[in-house]
């Protein structure tokens, strides 16, 4: 018997998968105490997690874990080297948020440059004949995109991209050439230079030491006035201080956020202030659609690992 402890609700169809294992115990802890994780962790053999802190001592003092499946495709609150210590697999949904994510962007990036916020106010507070006061929106076609980072996300948001016209550029020292311009973009080697020539910007890295401010203000101050960046990957890889600053300075157009340094944002954060950020609550996964799809493969992934046929595709490699 297997006993898998859910850190965070997911959706039911996850549930029911577990439900229907006869072989398996589970129990959901709403929270993210750390104390109540602790105390429940000891005899798990496998964890769901959300967006919970899974600190080092926690997981060494859990005795039989042997994974934790992450709802979702980011680990940085997972303490890795306590996990390598300890031998424990981790697990992504890799396959199941790609999709609401590329869209998200598109969502945000048609917001900002449509200034979506100007226009409804505009309406909606009865000054209709202002119209021709207003300053101009921007269009997407024709307009040169780099999307940093080519997982799954980037290869689902290439499409979306191309479908507006746009031409696609990507930097990812891990993909190839002829993998990048097999599926209609071009392929950027050197960021600080490329990033000169792009009207839009749009993250879709881990966060490690390696990505952890690369968007700086070295790099923002050399990028064009209409540039619009988008983040809906992880909080780190901007600098906020340095973007918020870049915003000020009219060094680019508009920033959308879905991700921040601290979750939730510090309430003396400028960027939550500055007319020129859209942002939404690290919800670019959250469509229906993928919250279901989450719940199963998060769920799915455990009991793929327990009956040894889950995908190297999934797995984090520490």
């Amino acid at each position: 018997m297997k006993n898998i402890l859910i850190i965070q609700p997911i959706d039911k169809s996850g549930i029911e998968i577990l439900e229907n294992r006869p072989d398996y115990n589970f129990e959901i802890i709403d929270g993210t105490d750390l104390e109540q994780i602790k105390e429940k962790i000891v005899k798990c053999d496998g964890i769901s997690i959300r967006t919970a802190k899974l600190p080092a001592d926690v997981i060494r003092s859990a005795k039989n874990l042997k994974i934790i499946s992450r709802h979702g495709v980011g680990y940085d609150n997972i303490d890795l080297e306590a996990a390598k210590e300890k031998n424990v697999t981790i697990s992504i949904t890799a396959t199941a948020n790609a999709v609401a994510v590329a869209e998200h962007v598109m969502f945000m990036l048609l917001n900002i440059s449509k200034r979506k916020d100007m226009y409804d106010k505009t309406v909606k507070s009865g000054r209709f004949n202002d119209r021709n006061k207003l300053p101009k929106t921007i269009e997407l076609w024709n307009k040169n995109i780099l999307i940093m980072g080519f997982g799954r996300i980037g290869k689902s948001l290439i499409k979306r991209c191309i479908g507006f016209e746009m031409n696609v550029y990507v930097y990812d020292p891990f993909v190839s050439k002829e993998e990048i311009e097999s599926l209609g973009g071009k392929k950027i080697e050197d960021l600080k230079e490329g990033v000169k020539k792009m009207d839009a910007l749009t993250l879709h890295m881990p966060l490690n030491e390696k990505t952890k401010n690369i968007i700086n203000y070295e790099v923002l101050k050399n990028m064009k006035k209409n540039c619009i960046i988008i983040n809906a990957s992880r909080g780190g890889i901007i600098n906020e201080n340095d973007l918020n600053k870049s915003l000020n300075e009219n060094k680019i157009f508009g920033a959308g956020l879905d991700v921040f340094d601290t979750e939730p944002p510090d309430n003396d954060n400028p960027l939550l202030k500055n007319d020129k950020t859209f942002l939404s609550p690290h919800t670019a996964a959250f469509t229906e659609e993928c919250m279901v799809r989450m719940g199963k493969e998060t769920i799915q992934n455990i009991i793929d690992f327990f009956d040894k046929k889950l995908e190297k595709s999934k797995i984090v490699k520490l």
